[in-house]
């Protein structure tokens, strides 16, 4: 059962919170001393603000239950925010360049201060801190929204080290300020593309990898059950499965369903964060597909496919409606688990549709 942990809302939040006060702090002592670099990194932390917030929007957007018309949940808002994050990263890294291209035509000498120190260092720390608790939890979580955040928090850290040295370096050479002004923001571009290509990866439905698609054909061979055909996909921290599999043609439609259901629980029992089964079994030209909801317990298991009469046969329903003959009208009842093709209209006599 894949569950929303409240966890991921409440660190979006600090993060917003840590950095407002970081973007403050910097942007008041790079203006004080005269740093393109500490300016560069404040305004930085002030786009964090709010790829922190959008990232916290699409925690909440993803927590929203599975429903009927979205069988698969809504996690892809989690995917979606951590492509907006990257977008804000690569857009702050062209700004940053632009800035330190027009200090380098114009130079000036930074104000060397203790103050400037303390603050790098104080920001790469708490920084390093943030990034650590998202990216940790990010993983734990399968959460993109978070991985991107954190890594972007682990940005910031080596921007913090860079304008760390580059107040050192800047009494011996004028230039040191904006050059490492201009590196970081190749440094982020760069990693804007890196931490892109995830968020993409999902969007695009990339599959879950070889190692979860292993686990699968494992758990399908230990049934002594031929997969003729696996495709999984990840999206974000829900995976979804397609699999089609042959049994012997000798078994009836309700057993080779309730074989397909006892592989299905299996599954889902071996595989944590897989919220959707679907399988096909060639062999009777049956089609199952199981998903659960994304949040909560009470929605229960959603069940869709083709031969809906069998598989309601297998769970011990009786469906109503009639068998009816579409010629002239002709309708009897309908009985569970017995098909309508197998009745005849006695006027027509053609076989029997199901109403």
């Amino acid at each position: 059962m894949v569950f929303f942990n409240p966890m991921k809302e409440k660190i979006s939040i600090i993060s917003i919170l840590v950095n407002a006060f970081l973007a403050g702090v910097k942007i008041a002592v790079g203006f004080a001393s005269n740093s393109s670099a500490i300016l560069a990194d404040g305004f930085h932390s002030f786009t964090d603000i709010f790829s922190s917030a959008i990232g916290y929007l699409g925690i909440r957007a993803s927590k929203k239950p599975a429903d009927e018309k979205h069988p698969y949940g809504h996690f892809k808002f989690e995917v979606l925010s951590g492509a907006v994050i990257t977008l804000i990263l690569f857009a702050t890294g062209i700004v940053i360049i632009y800035k330190a291209y027009e200090e380098f035509l114009n130079p000036a000498i930074v104000g060397f201060s203790y103050l400037g120190f303390i603050v790098m260092a104080f920001s790469a720390v708490m920084n390093e801190v943030m990034a650590r608790i998202k990216i940790n939890f990010g993983k734990k979580e399968n959460s993109i929204s978070l991985l991107s955040d954190g890594f972007h928090s682990r940005i910031d850290v080596f921007t913090s080290l860079a304008v760390f040295a580059g107040l050192f370096l800047n009494k011996y050479w004028i230039y040191a300020d904006s050059v490492l002004a201009f590196l970081i923001g190749l440094y982020i571009i760069k990693e804007s593309f890196t931490l892109g290509k995830e968020a993409i990866d999902s969007l695009l439905d990339v599959s879950a990898g070889s190692e979860l698609e292993k686990r699968i054909r494992e758990i399908v061979s230990a049934q002594d059950i031929e997969l003729s055909d696996l495709k999984t996909q990840k999206k974000s921290s829900a995976i979804t499965a397609n699999l089609e599999i042959k049994l012997p043609s000798s078994l009836k439609v309700d057993e080779a369903t309730s074989i397909s259901e006892v592989l299905r629980k299996r599954l889902m029992a071996g595989i944590e964060n897989l919220s959707y089964v679907a399988i096909q079994i060639k062999s009777h030209d049956v089609e199952t597909g199981f998903y659960k909801p994304a949040f909560g317990r009470g929605f229960g298991w959603q069940r869709k496919g083709k031969f809906k009469d069998e598989i309601e046969k297998a769970e011990g329903k009786g469906p109503g409606g009639f068998c009816v003959c579409l010629e002239c009208g002709y309708e009897i009842p309908h009985h569970a688990g017995t098909p309508c093709s197998s009745f005849q209209c006695p006027k027509c006599k053609i076989n029997l549709e199901r109403k």
